[in-house]
């Protein structure tokens, strides 16, 4: 019987569509006991209760990968991350339940393996990575394996997250962004990349602010979170570095070194249509923690 823990991850970063990826300071704790037959949760809503659960399907697929037979198991959840806010909860599960079946007997893969195998499921491994490893992850996928590097964030750097009351599925959130772009967006968002990763390790809140900019998914996924534009307005009129979609929202991100800045977001944040939770998280730099 293991226990895992698993952080948060916010994904794209403003330009680094599908590429970027931080972890946080909010986390979903996950126990493996594997038993002679049958499976059983605790702290799971029934509807999710299932086989199709996605800390069963990755358990099972580090097991296929070890060539050992799916057992029964024991699932007990505690989650703080929020389902279907952009801030990771899929690929949190997934990355527990492959880590605690590679635990459960004996650690043989490393992070770069449970990675490779948590991709095969997820589709991309902007959140996985960072849930894995920790910290300021960049990645890509060649020929079916996941590539990584770890960047620096500075220690002036925080993090404040807005989350409404309202789902918004990855789904919905993909379906409107258009089939193809200008070649100069595509320019736009590379180049601002590049930078924004410099900028982030060196703390210069102008080349961040700048760097934080895309024309690759903002522009279109912004429609779909009512109230977007009072929360730009405010966070902005607050003081805060840059502000950007989490993942594929309704999360939006505050990125502040002013350590006046959650107060201020503190008072205006009724002022914001609909209910919004403030939440300020620090960076998560050890990625997953097996007990």
């Amino acid at each position: 019987m293991v226990t895992v823990r698993v952080p948060a991850t916010t994904a794209n970063l403003g330009p680094g569509f599908d590429t970027l990826g931080l972890a946080l300071a909010l986390y979903n704790t996950l126990t493996f006991e594997e038993l002679p037959e049958g499976l059983f949760f605790e702290g799971v809503e029934p509807e999710y209760a299932t086989e199709e659960n996605l800390a069963v399907v990755s358990y099972k697929a580090v097991l296929t990968k070890l060539g050992l037979p799916m057992p029964g198991l024991r699932i007990t959840m505690e989650t703080g991350i929020p389902i279907c806010r952009g801030l990771g909860s899929s690929a949190a599960l997934i990355a527990a339940g492959a880590a605690g079946a590679n635990a459960n007997h004996g650690s043989p893969l490393s992070g770069e393996e449970l990675l490779a195998v948590c991709n095969d499921i997820e589709g991309h491994p902007d959140n996985l990575a960072p849930a894995i490893f920790g910290g300021l992850v960049a990645s890509f996928v060649e020929n079916g394996r996941p590539y990584i590097a770890r960047y620096a964030l500075h220690e002036s750097l925080h993090c404040t997250a807005l989350i409404p009351d309202f789902q918004l599925s990855t789904h919905l959130a993909r379906g409107v962004l258009p089939q193809q772009v200008p070649y100069f967006d595509a320019i736009y968002n590379v180049s601002r990349t590049a930078v924004l990763l410099k900028a982030l390790e060196t703390g210069d809140e102008e080349a961040i602010s700048m760097a934080l900019r895309d024309k690759l998914h903002q522009p279109f996924r912004r429609t779909l979170i009512p109230g977007f534009d009072e929360a730009e307005k405010l966070a902005k009129a607050c003081g805060c570095t840059a502000f950007f979609i989490s993942g594929a929202g309704p999360t939006l991100l505050c990125l502040w070194a002013d350590p006046e800045f959650d107060g201020r977001l503190a008072a205006g944040l009724s002022s914001l249509p609909g209910h919004w939770r403030q939440l300020p998280m620090a960076v998560d730099h050890k990625g997953i923690i097996v007990s």
